[in-house]
């Protein structure tokens, strides 16, 4: 970084020093225009656009991972539940019964969490108790089949939470916002004074559609707590199915949580 800063340095007072010594030399004595400020906006322009197609690439590649990622971990909890079908019977009950309150957990109290970028324990404490159940199970040909579904979703839920943290660090979103007040100012000097209500109207449409850019990104780049944002449908209904097979499997059981995915007292 350092070394950028230097050559940009170097690079604008060798500019400065070639405007003062240089084009005396190249040019008649009478010029005095160069370049005008309107001829020096289009490149500011162009890179701001640029910068904020970049980012909001960026933006939206971790949106998608975090969509994939949810979608994933719902699978594997799915497959924890039919996995689960070739276990014994004490050992289905329970395992399907940890996965409607994992489901739960993640639903009501993780997914409001990672608005904020965190996560919540609720979930890991099913996650503790499927592998309680593993064990008791060890040995037996269902044992890898949960195992590896039970991993599956442990990797899908790591992937949700990192990146329900924001993949554009702030100093890059307050540089943009400064590129992009930069460039409307410039604009606007270069108005005409008379006769530019055309003009203003082009300002006001381009300074409307950088902002709205820019406010996607940031609204994207939360994919959990924004307008755009992934919603745990996919989780909602493996917890319905998961729910319908455990009550419909044993009818006079309870489920050991609330509807929130809290362990209900013994």
């Amino acid at each position: 970084m350092v070394l950028v800063i230097v050559v940009a340095v170097l690079a604008l007072l060798a500019g400065l020093a070639a405007n003062r010594f240089l084009r005396p030399r190249l040019v008649s004595d009478d010029d005095d225009t160069g370049m005008g400020v309107k001829d020096m906006v289009g490149p500011l322009l162009t890179l701001t656009v640029l910068l904020l197609a970049f980012v909001l690439v960026t933006a939206n590649g971790s949106y998608g991972k975090a969509e994939v990622a949810s979608r994933g971990e719902a699978r594997a909890v799915d497959q924890l539940v039919e996995s689960a079908e070739y276990a014994p019977a004490a050992q289905r009950a329970k395992v399907q019964a940890d996965a409607v309150c994992y489901a739960r957990a993640v639903r009501e109290q993780e997914w409001p969490a990672m608005a904020d970028g965190k996560g919540s324990p609720a979930p890991s404490v099913w996650a503790t108790d499927f592998r309680r159940v593993f064990r008791e199970v060890e040995g037996k040909p269902v044992f890898g089949m949960l195992i590896a579904a039970d991993n599956k979703r442990s990797e899908e839920r790591e992937e949700r939470l990192t990146q329900a943290t924001a993949s554009i660090p702030s100093a890059i979103f307050w540089f943009l916002l400064a590129t992009l007040t930069i460039t409307v100012i410039a604009l606007g000097i270069c108005l005409p004074r008379r006769n530019n209500r055309g003009q203003i109207l082009t300002l006001a449409v381009i300074t409307a559609l950088l902002t709205t850019t820019l406010c996607i990104i940031r609204d994207v780049d939360r994919p959990f707590g924004g307008i755009i944002d992934v919603e745990p449908t996919a989780m909602a209904e493996v917890e319905r199915q998961a729910t319908r097979d455990f009550l419909t499997n044993h009818p006079s059981t309870d489920l050991p949580c609330d509807d929130e995915g809290n362990r209900r007292a013994a």
